[in-house]
């Protein structure tokens, strides 16, 4: 199994080769299209054209798209991903600085999609047959046909406005300083030892959680009941019935099993979808993550943050899948022969 396990990242590395090459491509080649003019942005206001056509052969404008990738792809591979234009500092610096805060949320949000979704499809698999089994599935439609923007706009109205109980902006209380380690916040209060941190880092993630985990869950809702339905109508269910297997058992040790992995494939799937979904609800809450980097870059049409940040998009994404694969793998080995 394990060597399974191996093989497999190995083929995923290797492919991930030519795929981040086609995106970082395409990134490059259409924000060079855009209708903007780093050089310009990059001077004040008062600069004269000579200044800009300086600025321009200095940071390589004046050479081809082809040429200008290709210095940009060599000092990426050193790990260099240039200067932004706007915030006048490393890229990469801003990249470590916000990353680690998306991570958080991401993986706060996914636990409550993963919890959301895995109880309300066990309920919806109860249901089955009877009358309430149509309230259950209005139910989830209704959720799933609201966006996680409108859910972190709602979180807000509720527990932000009318009842204020939760925080609504930031990461950490603003009377308090961030520990800085590992750049995650959850991490560095543990190893501080300041659980008066933790606790306001794992408040301030509630609500932006609740709004991304709670769009995301049910699919996972229905995926989980689906396979469920698939599973008893298997001749092991029959066979553990007559043995008088009761249900729970039966639901529980056999057949949640075999359901799990289909489950646990759309779980990957829904995660890397939920970390590039953080942008909106990063706004919304002020939470100074790599989706609102994205949006501040985006505003002031910084180039090089831009790029940086969709290819990190991707190479997480990249890495999800293939954690993904690796745990259906461990979980049924047969898979490999597929």
């Amino acid at each position: 199994m394990f060597g399974s396990v191996l093989k497999l990242t190995g083929r995923r590395l290797v492919s991930v080769i030519p795929i981040l090459l086609c995106v970082s491509a395409l990134l490059f080649i259409v924000l060079r299209l855009l209708p903007v003019d780093p050089a310009a942005m990059s001077l004040p206001p008062n600069a004269t054209k000579v200044e800009i056509e300086a600025m321009r052969e200095s940071m390589g404008l004046n050479l081809p798209i082809w040429h200008q990738y290709a210095i940009w792809l060599d000092s990426t591979l050193h790990g260099q991903f240039g200067t932004s234009i706007h915030y006048r500092s490393a890229v990469s610096s801003l990249i470590a600085q916000t990353l680690p805060a998306t991570i958080e949320l991401s993986l706060v949000a996914m636990l409550i999609a993963t919890i959301v979704g895995l109880g309300g499809g066990l309920m919806l698999f109860q249901l089955r047959g009877g009358a309430a089994e149509a309230v259950g599935d209005i139910a989830s439609t209704v959720l799933m046909s609201i966006p996680d923007f409108l859910w972190g706009l709602f979180f807000i109205f509720l527990f932000g406005v009318l009842w204020p109980v939760m925080p609504f902006t930031g990461r950490l209380n603003p009377d308090m300083l961030q520990p800085h380690t590992t750049g995650f916040l959850l991490i560095d209060a543990v190893i501080a030892g300041k659980p008066s941190v933790l606790w306001s880092a794992l408040v301030h993630l509630v609500l932006p959680g609740a709004a991304l985990g709670i769009a995301f869950s049910p699919a996972i809702m229905r995926v989980l009941r689906s396979s469920l339905l698939d599973v008893y109508q298997e001749d092991f269910i029959t066979q553990a019935r007559l043995r008088g297997v009761s249900e729970t058992r039966i639901l529980f040790r056999h057949a949640f099993k075999n359901a799990i992995l289909p489950t646990l494939t759309l779980m990957g799937v829904q995660f890397s979808f939920l970390f590039g979904g953080t942008l909106l609800v990063e706004v919304i809450y002020s939470y100074p993550g790599l989706g609102n980097l994205m949006v501040g870059a985006v505003r002031e049409a910084d180039l090089p943050v831009i790029q940086t940040v969709g290819l990190t998009y991707c190479v997480v994404t990249l890495a999800i899948n293939t954690i993904v694969d690796a745990l259906c793998i461990s979980l049924n080995p047969k898979l490999t022969a597929q």
